[in-house]
């Protein structure tokens, strides 16, 4: 400690000469010095050290570090860095850097750096490349705003590229950067705009100063500080420094710091959170030895599972320059924002080439030496290379080619260290390769996109034998390593993202020795990960696949980008595919296989023998699929046609360019047909990945390409006995194929089968695939339209699974808003769902069952949903191929495989086969695809008669072929003769439609051919004629037969309800009662019938002795667990309700409340803000007590047994008493008994006037209150008050209940004490009754305000599970009182009534504003009963005393509104004299206002006071009506049932008050004279007007969840600027914004872990125990996602109200559409909250998906 003391003495010593220091005589002497850098250095020497890094905490928590924090910055504000500013300007700084601001022509570039979460804009239409973004202030400005645009939120780094005119295609600049006169040319030296010696000032000064920064942050000596900076005097004074890493978690670094260091696990936290932030903290301070101690501690700790935890013990005055070179670096990037001509001086320091040469200036010292600095000093020197180099274009471009010079080294260091990439140089590659002439000027000069790949190469290390890549088990450090080499991808793609308009022959050089390296690349990638099949046992190791198919994956683009490349330039492209073809052939196929002879169909051909079920077999072939797309190139951009002679054409060997991708496609279907299953889940994983959208383009798509590159040069005899070979068919088509080979084994047979389908099937893809621009004449939005066309085939789709089906290309963009619109309707979502586009059924006709991207189960949705709709229409169901388009003359040649003998052979014996039904050697499938096979082949021969003039032959003539009988051995009929034979077949209904079409199609053509014979010309239209004449017939005859089926249905329905009626009149009295019951049943209205149906001349009255008695004295009810039905009865068992019972704050009108604390809380007079209360709910479903209880043993039992087995929570919390529902799972955790009705009114009983009962009642609260003393011992001196007659105190009323009941009873008001209260269970705790009493009241209120909002009728609206439990609720309130010490109640009774009737004894009673009127009433009612039993003389009724206590209620109320209302004035004052309403209100306002004297203002008009009255005090009747009419079950009035006009009177004459309210007051003027003075002169009244407090105005409104912005950006915008409040300064990583109150919250971090109830939790958990008592509605900002939050241990995500344009939400903000806020969605989370429905919600979500319920949601 006495080290510590003598510390804090010289700071007093310092500040004196603090005080008498001068920056400008500082500044002065400098000026004069002959060696300033050495003048520099000795000030800073001297100065640093005393300034900063004092004590133990440099910038570490505490409230006395934020003081001592803004003591270090000023001292250096004065001390260190104005001098420099005085040395700079030569004046005062602040007038200086004004008028150097002035002066300044600035860029017109933007260069705002973003902030972590800031949201940044892209425009889809005129950005460069994805990488082009706006801030929110230039987006807003912009022309952009009104183009389809995509926002999402900054990772941090990167700027705005507003005003870089090569960032966009249009609408470089915003409003405030557009070039004005006073900008500056681009090109112009802006230091000619400075003093001279100014610029020289700053060069040296610059240059000392970033000397100074850079030799402390690449400064490796812990102890000593470099030579000029050497303190006058040295102290033992040393940090612990951490450092931090990837590799330690948070958990690990805070257990360790807790050891290490002794601190407590708050501090840790802090500590830890700082490292993550700044990469670096001192934990330690004090001498060597003590520092030493703790590094050791904490190196012996962390080193066990990896390396250890950098920890490095530093001399303080190292630690202090290293803060200060921070602090100068930062001063540097504020002061060249005032001036250009600074920012150039600086960026000349900076890259000025020092005295050792190459690699020598500042900025490359800073570069290289990167991965060895901290986080916080990388972060501040990248932002200054941001502020200076990247924004200044002359030596943005030097700086460019510094950053490839080295790109090689920095990646090396990148893949050394372990930050993330955001903090290492090496991401300023996408502030540099994005600029499309920067790119391309570093690919001439610094070869860069060779040394990218070169790099990436060797980064690679693992090869086998034949140098292909060989990727480790991918573990956790191999993805992590291999995921940093991927960067690399990322620089590649940057720098060819945007192909250039113009080539020269540089840049061809280069890009070519980039295409020879990337060549180098595939080859090594070409035939990765071989697969053999396993016969006879599992495999055993899964094999490594996922890094070949990430590598695949990332490369992708790469491949699309450099074809893009070469398309523009037909050198290039023609070279390309001289080296692509090259080194292909250098690594063709081993040598030495077999060569074999087959011959099918007369045709022989020579290959080998190679069998894919046998050998290895790789899906990987960059190599083929880039000569496939070249090829496609050569064709599309004719290169091909124009010069033959440059293009190896004649090198290539077609069987062998077929080869591998055919082999890969058979390897598919040998899957397909479950051959490969003991290969294990990798190869299904492989197989998948390479159909999925995200590969399929460089994979499947383009091995489909090369087979029609093979097919167009071969033969097509050849080409199809190569396939059916490799397929392993040929047996069975090669021996007489029309007897079909015969196998014993069924499996195989069925492999087979799946075999020739998965054939069939590739031939149609080879033949029919024309939509890629090369292959057929297609424009390339027509292959984006086919998609979406078969997309939508399927169903109707959202936007984001259109977006998800379409292939991205490297700008992340589809097409597919481009064409959208002309196939597809968009329908708009409800306030649930999604908007969906749907097919236009124009396109339908496009429509290919074999489109070659449906997989097997899209394929039969597609086919079963089309021929649907194909029935709907009443068309047949026949699904013709569509026609295709015609093919390029490269590959004009594919259509002859529809026409060969092979083909034909094949279709010949598949028809033949399906002859006979029941075979088992074919299957229907394979008969469709022959089928689909012959039409498109007429299809083609149709088009090219159309094309044809008439006088060239006709190449293709498919027709002729079919009509041939077979060859010599199997004599059988023609394709043609098949068809017609099976055409009726009864086994082939399915195909019947298509096999007539194919016949009419042929008939069509034989007629096209006969005329142009006779005629030259054809016209189209005539050769439809026949079809549509078929078809024409065709339709009527599928009409006839559906009339028919109608009739025969008619018929026998008829039939049957003849039978019908004959049986009941043979049963007829069976069948009365029963029609009887139905009838009455039926006419009965929806709600309870009022007895006797004549028109009632009493009105319905719900209380008082006038009151109408229930309908039903009998009530039925069945139990949902055992089905017994039972009456309800208070003898009989128990039947229950189940229930849930949960705090509440949705009516609070003051949340600013603390909630009471739990012990001490008296709930027997509620505030009227109602700032928490209890809410119950149920879902309606009815059991036994004793099912019940079993029940809930059952779940108990179950949940200790599964606590043993696995530790995790479950979605309800049973030792809170939760279950769910048995039948509908509904959360609930206790359960209402059911109780009888009251019994209907006693007319003999007398009804006493307010007067009389006033007296009796007071008379029986006195007795009681003395009884009570004098039992406690406390009336010595007191009279005995008088005692009624008949009224016996000690009377013990009997138990009303069985046993069974009053069991049930007590267990509801336990539970609800125990959760409205938070505290322990006590059935002796007086509250008890009160909490049931207030939840009563609460729920009837909420349901109030509920139907109030939805503006639905007060009876007759509510769905019964909310009618029944308000029913149950109301009736167990009034009971609950005898599970209850009868003197309890009774206490309760006397203080109520006294706050009604107050008198002099009554010290304690709150005063009439602190009340909330209608929970006094509820207690009152509820508690008079436990009074009433007392008194035996029995001569004045229950109903009397609620009427009294009602109108007692009323008028207080009456007083209470009109002391709370203000009245604004308004203009429209009433005509003429006012009404007798108006007239006694005013006479009671005057009262209240002479009782006050004063403090109430004047109100001249009466009709306003009477409106505020009669709208303030509607909440509160209608409250009443309902709780009266659950209470005593009378039927509602009609009036009341609808909502409309008459609602008032209605009201009124229900609760059997004048319609006038004030009318009370003015009748009973004498009884309630004296009651008004006494509430008015309470002295809380006084002081509530007076100010003391906000007092509560009448009708409450309803709250509402806060407003949200309409656009969502602004929502991001406010939570970018957010800052943590805890950890000084930082950028909260999930803002989340309270939809209750609007607070934001910075939540799931340590930094904002609160303690509740003994346990660590999050932000946003601890705020919904003080604004939602444990409930929360949040939204979370940057995840765009609302979150529902119930206690610690239940939370679930809800759909956010803000949707895109397209009626989708967009949780986590992926796709990026603008996103706008829908008003519905809103209203019915606000609903879900209003109805107290959350819990519920979140209940349901967790029982349908397990995964919520392992979130840990208190850290959120």
């Amino acid at each position: 400690m006495a080290a510590a003391e003598s510390d804090r003495d010289p700071p007093s010593a310092l500040c004196s000469e603090f005080l008498n220091f001068s920056a400008r005589d500082t500044a002065t002497r400098w000026l004069e010095a002959a060696d300033l850098k050495h003048e520099v250095y000795r000030h800073l020497a001297v100065y640093v050290p005393r300034i900063l890094c004092l004590g133990p905490t440099p910038g570490g928590g505490g409230a006395g570090s934020s003081r001592e924090e803004q003591r270090e910055e000023l001292a250096c504000q004065l001390l260190l860095l104005a001098p420099l500013e005085w040395f700079l300007l030569g004046e005062e700084p602040s007038t200086g850097l004004a008028l150097l601001q002035e002066k300044n022509q600035p860029s017109p570039l933007c260069g705002h750096v973003f902030k972590v979460g800031e949201p940044t804009y892209s425009c889809r239409e005129c950005a460069a490349d994805p990488t082009c973004v706006l801030c929110m202030q230039c987006f807003l400005g912009s022309v952009h705003r009104e183009h389809r645009y995509r926002m999402t939120t900054s990772g941090g780094g990167g700027f705005c590229d507003c005003g870089d005119a090569e960032a966009w295609n249009k609408g470089p600049y915003c409003h405030n950067h557009t070039p004005t006169a006073n900008t500056r040319d681009s090109e112009a030296d802006p230091t000619a705009l400075l003093p001279a010696d100014m610029v020289a000032r700053g060069y040296s000064i610059f240059s000392i100063i970033l000397k100074y920064a850079v030799d402390l942050l690449t400064w490796d000596q812990e102890d000593q500080v470099p030579a000029g900076l050497e303190p006058p005097e040295r102290g033992d004074t040393y940090y612990c420094m951490l450092f931090n890493d990837e590799v330690h978690t948070y958990e690990q670094v805070i257990y360790t710091l807790q050891k290490a260091v002794s601190c407590s696990q708050k501090e840790a936290v802090s500590f830890a959170t700082t490292v993550d932030r700044d990469g670096r903290k001192s934990v330690r301070f004090g001498d060597f030895q003590f520092c030493e101690q703790a590094k050791s501690v904490i190196v012996r700790n962390t080193s066990r599972q990896s390396k250890p935890l950098r920890v490095e013990v530093m001399h303080s005055s190292v630690v202090a320059h290293q803060c200060f070179a921070l602090k100068a670096l930062s001063w540097l990037g504020q002061v060249i924002q005032y001036s250009d001509g600074l920012r150039r001086t600086l960026c000349q320091v900076g890259l000025q080439t020092g005295p050792e040469g190459e690699n020598s200036s500042l900025v490359d010292q800073l570069m290289l030496n990167d991965s060895k600095m901290w986080k916080g000093a990388r972060n501040i020197y990248h932002q200054l290379l941001m502020n200076s180099l990247l924004m200044d274009l002359k030596y943005k471009k030097i700086f460019a080619i510094q950053f490839a010079k080295n790109y090689r080294r920095l990646q090396t260091d990148f893949l050394e260290d372990d930050h993330e990439r955001v903090v290492s140089v090496t991401s300023l590659s996408v502030q540099l390769f994005t600029v499309p002439t920067m790119a391309r000027m570093l690919m001439v000069e610094e070869n860069l996109m060779k040394t990218i790949i070169r790099t990436f190469v060797d980064h690679l290390r693992h090869r086998d034998l034949h140098g292909r890549f060989q990727f480790d088990r991918y573990t956790a450090q191999q993805a992590f390593k291999f995921g940093r080499v991927q960067s690399l991808i990322g620089d590649l793609k940057y720098v060819l993202i945007s192909r250039p308009s113009q080539w020269n022959d540089q840049l061809r050089v280069k890009f070519l020795e980039g295409l020879d390296a990337f060549l180098e690349l595939l080859k090594c990638m070409q035939g990765m990960d071989p697969v053999v099949r396993q016969v006879g046992q599992h495999i055993e190791m899964e094999p490594e696949w996922e890094a070949a198919f990430t590598l695949q994956m990332k490369l992708t683009h790469i491949i699309t980008m450099i074809q893009d490349w070469c398309c523009t330039d037909e050198r290039v492209l023609i070279e390309a595919y001289r080296k692509c073809l090259s080194v292909l052939s250098s690594c063709h196929l081993p040598e030495g296989e077999q060569p074999i002879s087959l011959s099918v169909a007369g045709h022989t051909v020579e290959t080998f023998r190679y069998q894919v079920s046998q050998d290895k077999v790789s899906i990987h072939l960059p190599l083929y699929r880039l000569l496939a797309g070249l090829h496609v190139l050569l064709s599309r951009t004719e290169v091909a046609s124009r010069f033959p002679e440059q293009l190896p054409l004649g090198e290539l060997s077609p069987p062998l360019l077929i080869e591998l991708p055919l082999r890969c496609l058979v390897l598919c279907a040998q899957v397909h047909a479950g051959m490969w299953r003991r290969n294990g889940f990798s190869l299904i994983n492989q197989i998948y990945y390479y159909h999925n959208v995200k590969c399929r383009v460089e994979m499947f798509d383009k091995d489909i390409i090369m087979l029609q590159v093979g097919a167009s040069m071969m033969d097509p005899n050849h080409f199809l006995m190569i396939v059916l070979s490799r397929f392993e068919l040929v047996h069975i088509f090669s021996s007489d194929c029309r007897k079909r080979y015969r196998e014993a084994n069924k499996d195989v047979v069925q492999q087979n089968n799946t075999l020739i389908e998965e054939m069939l099937h590739l031939i149609i893809m080879v033949v029919g695939e024309r939509y890629v621009s090369g292959v057929g004449q297609v424009e390339p939005l027509e292959e984006v339209r086919r998609e979406i066309i078969h997309q939508l085939s399927i169903r109707a789709m959202a936007h984001s699974e259109l977006v998800k089906a379409l292939p991205e290309n490297g700008n992340k963009e589809t097409g597919l808003e481009r064409v959208i619109d002309s196939v597809a309707s968009f329908k708009k979502p409800g306030v649930t769902g999604r908007g969906l586009y749907e097919l236009r059924p124009e396109w339908t006709k496009h429509f290919n069952l074999y489109f070659h991207h449906y997989s097997r189960a899209d394929q039969s949705k597609a086919e079963e949903a089309q021929r649907k709709t194909r029935r709907q229409n009443g068309e047949d169901t026949a699904l013709p191929p569509p026609r295709p388009p015609p093919l390029c003359p490269l590959f004009a040649s594919l259509v002859n495989l529809l026409q060969c003998d092979v083909l034909l052979a094949v279709e010949g014996a598949v028809l033949h086969w399906a002859v006979e039904p029941s075979g088992g050697g074919w299957t229907e499938s394979m008969l469709q695809r022959v089928l689909h096979l012959v039409g498109v082949a007429l299809l083609e021969e149709q088009q090219q008669l159309e094309n044809s003039s008439g006088d060239d032959d006709v190449t293709f003539n498919y027709t002729s072929k079919i009509t041939r009988p077979g060859e010599a051995p199997s004599t059988s009929g023609s394709v043609l003769a098949l068809l017609e034979s099976l055409q009726n077949a009864p086994h082939l209904e399915v195909h019947k439609d298509m096999i007539s079409w194919i016949l009419k199609m042929v008939s069509n053509i034989k007629t096209m051919r006969e005329r142009s014979c006779s005629t030259s010309t054809v016209a189209v239209s005539q050769g439809q004629g026949p079809e549509e004449m078929v078809r024409d017939k065709d339709k009527a005859e599928r009409k006839r037969k559906a009339d028919m089926a109608r009739l025969r249905r008619e018929k026998i329905m008829a039939q049957m309800s003849e039978m019908q009626k004959h049986f009941i009149n043979e049963n007829k009295e069976l069948f009365q009662q029963s029609l009887e019951e139905l009838e009455a049943s039926t006419s009965a209205p929806p709600e309870r019938s009022p007895p006797g149906l004549e028109p009632m001349c009493v009105s319905q009255v719900c209380v008082g002795p006038r009151r109408v008695g229930g309908a039903e004295p009998r009530q039925l009810v069945t139990c949902i667990l055992c089905q017994e039905e039972q009456e309800v009865r208070g003898h009989g068992r128990a039947m229950v309700l189940a229930a849930f019972v949960q705090r509440s704050t949705v009516l609070s009108k003051n949340r600013r409340r603390s909630l009471p604390d739990p012990e001490r809380h008296d709930p027997v007079f509620m505030h009227p803000d109602l700032s928490m209360g209890v809410h119950t709910a149920s879902c309606g479903h009815i059991m036994h007590a004793t099912c019940w209880q079993r029940y809930f043993e059952a779940v108990q039992l179950k949940e200790q047994r599964r606590q043993q087995r696995l530790r995790g929570h479950t979605s309800y919390d049973v030792e809170n008493g939760e279950f769910l529902c048995p039948l509908c799972e509904c959360l609930s955790n206790t359960v209402i008994p059911l109780l009888p009705q009251t019994r209907p009114p006693d007319p003999s009983v007398s009804h006493p006037s307010l007067e009389a009962w006033l007296k009796l009642t007071n008379q029986q609260t006195a007795v009681l209150r003395y009884t009570h003393r004098s039992q406690s011992g406390g009336v010595a001196e007191e009279a005995e008050p008088v005692v009624p007659e008949g009224f016996r105190v000690d009377f013990a009323p009997q138990n009303p209940f069985s046993s069974s009941v009053s069991e049930m009873v007590t267990a509801f008001s336990v539970s609800a004490y125990k959760v409205g209260l938070k505290v322990n269970p006590n059935e002796q705790d007086p509250r008890v009754p009160v909490v049931v009493w207030s939840t009563c009241a609460y729920t009837i209120q909420s349901i109030e305000r509920l139907l109030m909002d939805e503006q639905k009728p007060l009876f007759g609206s509510l769905p019964c599970r909310q009618d029944d439990c308000l029913s149950s609720l109301t009736r167990f309130s009034s009971a609950c009182w005898t599970s209850a010490p009868v003197t309890t109640t009774h206490t309760h009774f006397v203080r109520l009534f006294t706050a009604l009737h107050p008198d002099a004894s009554a010290a304690d009673a709150p005063c009439v504003l602190d009340m909330d009127m209608f929970h006094l009433l509820v207690y009152t009612v509820l508690s008079y009963s436990s009074v009433h039993t007392l008194d035996q003389s029995r001569w004045s009724s229950v109903d009397s005393a609620h009427l009294h206590l009602l109108h007692l209620v009323t008028v207080a109320h009456l007083v209470q509104i009109l002391l709370t209302s203000t009245t604004e004035e308004v203009c429209m004052d009433q005509d003429g004299a006012g009404s007798q309403e108006e007239e006694l209100t005013c006479q009671l306002y005057d009262r209240l206002r002479k009782h006050l004297s004063s403090v109430l203002p004047e109100v001249t008009s009466g009709w306003q006071l009477y409106r505020r009255v009669k709208v303030g005090i509607l909440p509160f009747l209608r409250s009443a009506a309902l709780f009266f009419h659950y209470l005593n079950s009378t039927a509602p009035p009609a009036d009341l049932l609808v909502a409309g006009p008459g609602q008032w009177e209605a009201l009124c004459s229900y609760l059997s008050l004048p319609s006038n309210l004030l009318q009370l007051h003015q009748s009973q003027h004498t009884q309630l004279e004296p009651l008004i003075q006494r509430w008015c002169c309470h002295p809380g009244v006084r002081r509530s007007l007076q100010g003391g407090g906000a007092v509560v105005q009448f009708p409450r409104e309803s709250n509402r969840l806060i407003d949200l912005p309409e656009d969502y950006s602004v929502l991001i915008n406010q939570a970018s600027s957010f800052t943590c409040p805890r950890s000084g300064g930082d950028k909260a990583r999930a803002p989340t914004l309270c939809l209750v109150c609007g607070s934001l919250l910075c939540s799931q971090s340590y930094c904002c872990q609160t303690e509740v109830e003994g346990e660590d939790v999050g932000a946003c958990t601890a705020h919904t125990f003080t604004c939602g008592a444990g409930l929360g509605l949040f939204l979370r900002v940057r995840e765009s996602q609302v979150l529902f939050v119930a206690g610690k241990t239940k939370g679930c995500f809800y759909p956010p109200p803000y949707l895109d344009d397209y009626g989708e939400t967009d949780q986590g903000l992926k796709r990026g559409n603008p996103l706008h806020l829908c008003a519905e969605r809103y209203r019915k989370i606000e609903r879900l909250w209003h109805q107290h429905g959350i819990a519920e919600v979140i209940g349901h979500a967790q029982e349908a998906n397990q995964t919520l319920v392992a979130i840990d949601w208190q850290h959120l």
